[in-house]
C-alpha cells in the first residue's frame, strides 16, 4: 500500500518517530524522483536529546529511504532504526571483504 502525500511542503517540519515510539527529529528535506513523481527519501534533522542524536553522536541527521516510512499524518512513523554493530564500513580494509580482495588485480 502506497503512502500518499498531497503536498511536499505538507511533510516538511513534521516530527519523525520510529514504530517503537522513539523520537528521531524533524523532516528537513525530501529527495524526489521527478521522472516517476515519487519521494525517494526523507532527510531527518536530529533534534538535541532525541534517539537519533544519541545513536549518531555528532552527526546532524540521517537520510531515511522512503520504503522505511510506515505512515504520514500529524507525525511520520518509520521502521525502527538501530545503530550499526561493529566497525564502520569506511574503516574496514580489504581483509574484511574477501570476495572483493579476490577480484582485485595482483599487486607487484
Amino acid at each position: 500500500m502506497a503512502i500518499q502525500v498531497a503536498s511536499i511542503s505538507e511533510a516538511l517540519s513534521k516530527d519523525v518517530f520510529t514504530d517503537r515510539g522513539r523520537y528521531c527529529g524533524k523532516i528537513e528535506d525530501l529527495e524526489c524522483d521527478l521522472k516517476r513523481f515519487k519521494i525517494r527519501s526523507l532527510v531527518v534533522r536530529a533534534i538535541k536529546g532525541s534517539y537519533l542524536t544519541q545513536m549518531l553522536g555528532g552527526k546532524k541527521g540521517l537520510i531515511i529511504p522512503y520504503p522505511m516510512v510506515r505512515a504520514i499524518s500529524d507525525v511520520v512513523i518509520v521502521k525502527h532504526i538501530s545503530a550499526p554493530v561493529g566497525d564502520d564500513v569506511s574503516e574496514m580494509g580489504a581483509e574484511d571483504f574477501p570476495e572483493e580482495a579476490a577480484e582485485a588485480p595482483p599487486k607487484f
